[in-house]
């Protein structure tokens, strides 16, 4: 079975006309002026945009009560986060993992999560290569399409840790480096949110360290690992919650890896 928050299954038919009609066209298939590069190796392409466009307006359609705040209007418009853990708001990442998506790789996916008073309701994240779909309901379980999920770790003697690390400076990287020396097992990031958030719950990844916590790229993805029984945390311990702009995030395949990773990095 799976989990049906309001709007479940209008959501996830929008997620997939949207992948079917506006992202994979342009997959592998954009012209030089329709990426851009909106800060230093950080960019966006006309699919993010209509994409955002789209999902924007099918969401409004459903729940004209409800804010919308997506990734690319807030490029253009900062304020838009203002007031973004007050009220019911839907929360889009038109495509997680644009540098992937533009250099015509995988991974990337389409991102959208429903969030009352900074407290995230549900999430859903799209694989548009493969047509995965991770889904959590807050308190009603992570589903991966539409069957019940539970994380498991690798089981590996060292956990295997996943760092993204390129946007700190070369003493923090060598610092955690040396920390992680003979503890964790590094392996390279995906550079996208919506396919490291399923790595820990899959077995893939055993801890992930994220530096930037933009609430695109976490909301639903925190709730999918902490539905299916991980962990996802500041490193002071505190849950990660909507409209807090720290930095810095640990997620883990369950609480015991979470204490290892908070000590080995952080410790």
């Amino acid at each position: 079975m799976i989990a049906h928050p309001e709007h479940h299954e209008t959501v996830v038919a929008l997620m997939r006309l949207v992948a079917r009609d506006i992202v994979l066209p342009r997959f592998r298939n954009l012209a030089a002026g329709e990426i851009e590069e909106k800060a230093p190796d950080d960019f966006v392409t006309i699919a993010d945009r209509e994409s955002e466009d789209a999902l924007t307006a099918g969401l409004a359609a459903l729940d004209p009560d409800a804010r919308i705040v997506g990734e690319e209007a807030c490029a253009a418009d900062p304020a838009l986060l203002d007031g973004i853990d007050r009220g019911r708001v839907w929360i889009i990442d038109p495509i997680d993992g644009t540098n992937n998506f533009a250099a015509g790789k995988s991974p990337f996916g389409i991102m959208i999560a429903l969030v009352e008073d900074g407290v995230t309701q549900a999430g859903w994240i799209l694989d548009p290569v493969s047509g995965r779909l991770c889904h959590a309901a807050l308190g009603h379980g992570a589903y991966v399409d539409g069957q019940c999920i539970i994380a498991h770790p690798s089981g590996e003697p060292r956990p295997i840790a996943a760092i993204a690390t390129y946007f700190l400076s070369e003493e923090r990287r060598a610092d955690l480096t040396a920390r992680a020396k003979g503890e964790l097992t590094l392996v390279a990031i995906p550079r996208c949110a919506a396919e490291q958030y399923p790595r820990l719950v899959l077995g893939t990844n055993d801890i992930c360290l994220f530096e930037r916590t933009l609430p695109w790229d976490h909301a639903g993805g925190a709730l999918f690992v902490a539905e299916a029984g991980g962990v996802v945390r500041r490193p002071d311990g505190s849950d990660y919650r909507v409209g807090d702009t720290r930095r810095g995030m640990i997620g883990a395949a369950s609480p015991a890896l979470w204490d290892t990773a908070a000590r080995v990095l952080f410790g």
